[in-house]
């Protein structure tokens, strides 16, 4: 089995030190680099080719909003997984929008941090419904119309049956869950899912859901809480 690569993106040295040590004893993670600053990201993927970029949040030359944003926009982009204090923010909804594949908080368990890694590079996001539902609600009170408008607009795209799922996705379902509720094979609801993706412009399914949210779709599927 391939080893995940892994970059470490961290200004307190310490934090470094710690998840070093805590990750690289995993045998199937090989830590490939580490950076104190968002303004060393992009030089060095470069030079290591990581699959998963673990990135602090806040940082003091470049943020690692800033760094997601820069990484994510590249066509060999690595995964990423922003580190943050706080369950719920701003910083926290940007970095997903941006592209980021979840958050985990800097006091995660060991075990989970790790588990985090591996789902990140199996393409699965690392953000629970209940938490993607609470970082929307945060989100809400602050969006203008013209973000609804705009997320309308691109969802106008889907046909009925991308929109069923984009929905589905937006409310956090497994793809096992949307196959069940749409009566539909495993490996279909997959296709369609990548087409949602491609159709969109979208890195993954937490962006999936969260423009689901913007164009108030999960209202008018009457399951958004």
């Amino acid at each position: 089995m391939t080893a995940i690569r892994l970059l470490l993106v961290d200004d307190d040295p310490l934090v470094r030190t710690g998840l070093s040590l805590m990750l690289g004893g995993a045998d199937d993670i090989e830590i490939v680099g580490e950076g104190a600053d968002g303004d060393e990201v992009e030089a060095l993927v470069d030079r290591t080719h990581p699959d998963v970029v673990l990135m602090d949040i806040r940082m003091p030359t470049v943020d690692g909003l800033a760094a997601t944003e820069l990484l994510r926009g590249r066509p060999d982009a690595p995964e990423v997984v922003v580190l943050t204090t706080f369950h719920a923010d701003d910083q926290v909804l940007r970095a997903l929008r941006a592209g980021a594949a979840g958050f985990v908080l800097k006091d995660t368990a060991p075990t989970e941090i790790v588990e985090a890694v591996r789902r990140v590079a199996a393409g699965d996001p690392v953000l629970s419904p209940a938490v993607t539902r609470r970082l929307m609600a945060h989100a809400a009170g602050s969006a203008p119309d013209t973000r609804r408008t705009t997320a309308r607009s691109r969802v106008a795209a889907l046909n009925d049956r991308e929109r069923e799922v984009a929905v589905a996705v937006g409310r956090g379902a497994s793809n096992a869950e949307i196959a069940a509720e749409l009566f539909m094979s495993v490996a279909t609801v997959k296709t369609h899912v990548s087409r949602v993706l491609a159709k969109l412009g979208l890195n993954n399914r937490v962006q999936i859901a969260l423009l689901t949210y913007d164009a108030g779709l999960l209202e008018d599927d009457g399951h958004y809480e």
